[in-house]
């Protein structure tokens, strides 16, 4: 019995992400808007205490933090397969049909992401003064993606 229970809840967790990708591509730009909400939501509160909007947390801004940096363990490849552009799905998505001519500048800009997230969290429990240049910097990566490969309506 024990054994049917891992493999049930094993294939559980594996069947969604199979369905996503069977789903078609309205399923896979949904997914990729959730992933890149889930990381706005993580900045939203980094940003939120280093602007001094709220008061800044220790805790809270190193779990923040830690959010990020398990987001960013994620590979979202997946998320950007052929066929999910803007132009292919009018008013579902801002992905620029530029991210597919140019996915080696793509992966830059998700490198300089991923390397402004560890820096933030090396400092995010250091109080404001340390918190908002790293919030700075790790925004103007988001920044300097949707510049290039976001369009600013649907």
């Amino acid at each position: 019995m024990r054994k049917f229970m891992t493999a049930a809840l094993a294939t559980a967790m594996i069947l969604p992400a199979g369905l996503a990708v069977a789903g078609g591509p309205e399923d896979i730009a949904k997914a990729r808007i959730g992933y890149y909400r889930l990381l706005g939501l993580e900045m939203d509160g980094l940003a939120a205490m280093a602007k001094g909007e709220i008061d800044y947390d220790a805790e809270a801004a190193k779990g923040h933090a830690a959010n990020l940096s398990v987001l960013t363990q994620y590979s979202p490849k997946g998320l950007f397969a052929p066929g999910t552009s803007n132009a292919d799905l009018p008013g579902q998505t801002r992905a620029l049909p530029v991210i597919w001519e140019n996915m080696a500048a793509m992966g830059e800009k998700g490198a300089a992401f991923r390397s402004a997230v560890a820096e933030l969290a090396a400092v995010a429990g250091d109080g404001r003064e340390a918190l908002g240049p790293a919030v700075g910097k790790l925004g103007g990566t988001c920044k300097a993606c949707h510049d290039d490969f976001r369009a600013k309506d649907y």
